[in-house]
C-alpha cells in the first residue's frame, strides 16, 4: 500500500517547521501516492513556509501562554477548546493513516485529537531539554524520535528512538567546495572566514556583537559572511564592504558552511545538527528568552563533549574577545572542535524517522 495519509504539525518556529517538512520529504520518496496535509498556527510563519515547500496546510486559532498576564492568555482556554474542534474536523475529513508532530503550539491539539482515535502517532522532539507540548503529548503516542541522550528524563524509556534531527538533504550531499564557495560570495581565498548565524528573524544580541567587534575581525584580516535576519537587515546593511558581507537570509546555506573557517550561532536544535555536521568550529552563544533555556542546555551538551565553545549572552562583554582570538590563533583547537563536533552527528536522521514511521504502519 503506498496511498497512505499523513498529516504533520508542527510549528511556530523554523526549528518545528523544517523538521516536519524534511520528515514529509522522506516519507513521499519511501510512498510516492502518499497524501500530506500539514496543521500549524494561524498567522504564524508554518502558513508560508510549508506551501513555499508545495505541501497543503490547514491553521489552527492555537497560540502558547504568555509569561506575564495578557488578554491572549484570557483567551487561551477558548483557543484550546477551538483548537481541538478544529482537529478533530481534520482528522475526520482526512484519515490520515499516521501523525507526526515536531513541537509547537499546534501539534498539541492535533495529536491529541489523533491519538484519541488510536492513530499511530510519532512525537520529533528536537531539544535536550524536551518541549512543553511534547511532555503533554508523550504518554498518548507510540513513538519518540530524539536527537540527544538522557531523554528518558522526560519520556518513558521504551518509546525513545535516538534518531538525531532532521536536516537539508544538500548538507548531508554538501558538495560545494570552499573555493567554489569563495567564489561565490566573492572572499578572499587567502584570508579567513567567519560565519555568523543568529537564526532567521535574527537575533538583536549577537547582531550587536557582532557590529562592536567588526574593528577586532578587521585588524586579524577575518572577512565575515553575517546573516542578520530580517527583522535587522535596514539596521545592519551599512556595514557592508568588500570583506563583511551582510545578508538578511542566506538561501545558499551549503555554500556559506562551505566558505566558513569559523562560526558563530544560537542554539537551536536545528543549527546545532546542522552544524554538526558541517564539522567547522563554533562558538555558541544561545537566546536565553526561550522556553526552558533550552539553547543553553543544546549548546551545553556539546561544550560538555569538547565539541563546541559556549558563550552566554550576558558574558560577551567580558568574554568573547579574548575566546575569539585565542580560538582564532589556535589552528589545533580549530581543528579538536571541528572533529569533536563531526562525532556527534546523526545525518541519517529523517530517514531513521521516517522508518519508525513504517514500522507503526506495518504493525
Amino acid at each position: 500500500m503506498n496511498n497512505y495519509k499523513f498529516i504533520l504539525s508542527g510549528g511556530g518556529t523554523g526549528g518545528h517547521i523544517y523538521p516536519a517538512i524534511a520528515i514529509a520529504n522522506e516519507l513521499k520518496e519511501m510512498y510516492p501516492d502518499a497524501e500530506f496535509l500539514f496543521v500549524g498556527a494561524k498567522d504564524r510563519m508554518e502558513m508560508e513556509k510549508v506551501p513555499q515547500a508545495g505541501y497543503k496546510i490547514e491553521g489552527l486559532w492555537i497560540s502558547g501562554l504568555q509569561r506575564k498576564l495578557t488578554f491572549k492568555n484570557m483567551l487561551f482556554p477558548l483557543k484550546v477548546i477551538s483548537s481541538l474542534y478544529r482537529s478533530k474536523q481534520i482528522i475526520k475529513k482526512f484519515k490520515p493513516n499516521a501523525v507526526i508532530g515536531t513541537g509547537g503550539f499546534a501539534s498539541g491539539p492535533l495529536l491529541r485529537m489523533a491519538a484519541g482515535k488510536n492513530i499511530p502517532c510519532v512525537l520529533q522532539e528536537q531539544n535536550s531539554y524536551a518541549g512543553i507540548t511534547n511532555k503533554l503529548l508523550a504518554g498518548k503516542v507510540q513513538k519518540i524520535c530524539v536527537a540527544y541522550d538522557g531523554m528518558d528524563r522526560f519520556f518513558e524509556a521504551n518509546k525513545i528512538v535516538k534518531t538525531g534531527n532532521p536536516v537539508r538533504k544538500d548538507l548531508v550531499e554538501m558538495k560545494a567546495t570552499k573555493q567554489q564557495a569563495l567564489e561565490f560570495f566573492r572572499l578572499k581565498s587567502n584570508n579567513p572566514v567567519l560565519l555568523v548565524l543568529g537564526g532567521s528573524l535574527g537575533a538583536k544580541r549577537v547582531n550587536t556583537l557582532i557590529k562592536e567587534q567588526l574593528p577586532l575581525f578587521a585588524s586579524l584580516g577575518v572577512q565575515v559572511i553575517w546573516q542578520c535576519g530580517k527583522l535587522y537587515y535596514q539596521d545592519y546593511k551599512n556595514c557592508q564592504n568588500e570583506n563583511v558581507l551582510v545578508f538578511d537570509f542566506l538561501n545558499k546555506m551549503d555554500f556559506a558552511y562551505a566558505a566558513a573557517d569559523l562560526i558563530i550561532s544560537r542554539a537551536g536544535a536545528g543549527s546545532v545538527s546542522e552544524l554538526s555536521i558541517v564539522g567547522k568550529p563554533v562558538i555558541f552563544i544561545p537566546s536565553p528568552n526561550v522556553a526552558e533555556d533550552h539553547q543553553t542546555k543544546n549548546a551545553l551538551a556539546y561544550a560538555d563533549k569538547n565539541a563546541a565553545i559556549l558563550i552566554k549572552e550576558k558574558e560577551l562583554d567580558v568574554k568573547f574577545k579574548t575566546v575569539f582570538t585565542d580560538l582564532f590563533q589556535n589552528k589545533e583547537r580549530q581543528v579538536e572542535l571541528g572533529e569533536n563536533i563531526k562525532k556527534q552527528a546523526l545525518p541519517n536522521a529523517t530517514r531513521n524517522i521516517a522508518l519508525e514511521v513504517q514500522k507503526l504502519l506495518n504493525k
